[in-house]
């Protein structure tokens, strides 16, 4: 009896060399996807003098960090600040329009039978295979038609489709809200928008988190559309006007360590919309587990 009482915590017992091994793989790509991040800061850290001279991966020379953003921050009369404005205005306003958007198409396609719902969703599913750099002219001819480029809605407006958002809405709708709650819901009285807006987005929560993130994050490097949409530097993206400083380096030497620098703040944005989110992911894989 003793022995078999003993069996269970050494069968559970993880083995040393498993543990080393998955935590020396998960250092190793830490250190491979931090690293750039790591350059970024060393190097945007630099006097201009030193970019050229200087290839250390540490803080040789004078701290120069502070400097330095304020200076990106004040050129041109503050142009990066309005670059960055309009990164979260297109990135915030096209991720939380395309997650709801999505996320009432997959709630619909999962919860609905009506005639050609399998043929919408087989749509929506050749549209994740499109890239989007191969929509950016045939929607450029678009809104020439309309007169309605070089405006902040030219920009906006793509950015507010999601077709892999709606796939995993449905997906995940199809196997988080129960069928027997919707219907509770409608002897209440509940109508289906309040059903959905009251009810169901409530259990679709890690889904749209994951949705905004991932549009979030594609809107907010994405290049070639405002490339072909914008002609006014007052409406670029900060992707954009970052390469505009960079195709002017041979003229302006000083927007070398201005590209740079600019390229650290960019990112500061998506790390603290990962770090804000992610305890959504956390209490949504904690549902999933005790189901």
């Amino acid at each position: 009896m003793t022995a078999v009482l003993h069996a269970g915590p050494r069968a559970t017992r993880q083995k040393p060399a498993s543990v080393a091994g998955a935590t020396l793989f998960m250092a190793i790509f830490a250190c491979y996807f931090l690293a750039p991040i790591w350059w970024l800061v060393v190097t945007a850290s630099k006097q201009r003098s030193e970019l050229t001279s200087s290839t250390n991966l540490w803080f040789a020379g004078p701290f120069e960090l502070l400097t330095n953003i304020g200076d990106v921050l004040t050129y041109q009369d503050g142009l990066f600040l309005r670059w960055m404005g309009n990164s979260v205005l297109y990135a915030g306003v096209g991720g939380v329009v395309a997650t709801l958007v999505a996320s009432m198409a997959g709630y619909g396609l999962a919860k609905y039978a009506f005639p050609g719902r399998e043929a919408v969703f087989n749509v929506i599913l050749a549209g994740v295979l499109v890239p989007t750099t191969a929509l950016a002219l045939p929607l450029f001819l678009l809104f020439a038609k309309i007169d309605a480029t070089n405006s902040y809605l030219s920009v906006l407006l793509p950015s507010c489709v999601s077709p892999f958002g709606v796939y995993l809405a449905r997906i995940y709708a199809a196997s988080s809200v129960p069928d027997e709650l919707m219907e509770a819901a409608r002897l209440d009285g509940a109508g289906e928008m309040r059903t959905f807006f009251t009810i169901s987005i409530k259990l679709m929560a890690p889904a749209l988190v994951t949705i905004f993130l991932f549009q979030f994050v594609a809107i907010w490097n994405n290049f070639f559309l405002p490339l072909v949409m914008l002609q006014d530097s007052s409406l670029y993206p900060v992707t954009l006007g970052l390469q505009t400083w960079d195709s002017q380096v041979s003229h302006a030497p000083e927007l070398q360590l201005f590209v740079i620098v600019g390229a650290l703040l960019s990112v500061i944005p998506l790390i603290v919309a990962f770090l804000c989110l992610q305890r959504f992911w956390r209490s949504g894989l904690g549902a999933g587990g005790v189901k």
